[in-house]
């Protein structure tokens, strides 16, 4: 463990960060707005959901339209089952977290009956902000 006379962070690399990210929401933001620019050119020019092109001052710009198509569950399996086609709907077991939760809140189940059933995962985030406001 590293006591404070070998600490690898500096100052200059906690203001660095902090001016960093600042740069990248204010370049995300400027990014989405020109996005939203070339959509509303791109709808005016061919229409929404139309791909489209145009080359200037040696870009090009390109629009794609990616299309994704996905049953309405409820009405499907509805249309499925008057079909007597069953073995075309999945039946999908998974726990139920808010029962089990309150199972365990009305001792209805003990911690020690999910030993080795619950998995645990941890993403560290890095947040750096003056001590003064700028």
């Amino acid at each position: 463990m590293l006591n404070n006379n070998e600490s690898l962070i500096t100052g200059e690399m906690l203001v660095r960060y902090y001016e960093l990210n600042k740069q990248k929401k204010e370049i995300e933001l400027e990014m989405n707005q020109l996005k939203d620019a070339f959509q509303t050119y791109f709808n005016n020019l061919v229409g929404s959901n139309h791909k489209g092109e145009i080359t200037i001052s040696g870009y090009k710009l390109q629009r794609q339209i990616r299309k994704t198509e996905k049953y309405n569950e409820e009405e499907t399996i509805k249309r499925l089952e008057e079909l007597h086609m069953n073995d075309l709907i999945q039946v999908v077991k998974k726990p139920d977290d808010l029962k089990i939760k309150a199972a365990l809140n009305l001792g209805l189940l003990n911690t020690n009956h999910l030993d080795g059933c619950i998995f645990t995962s941890y993403s560290p985030a890095i947040s750096v902000k003056p001590l003064t406001p700028r």
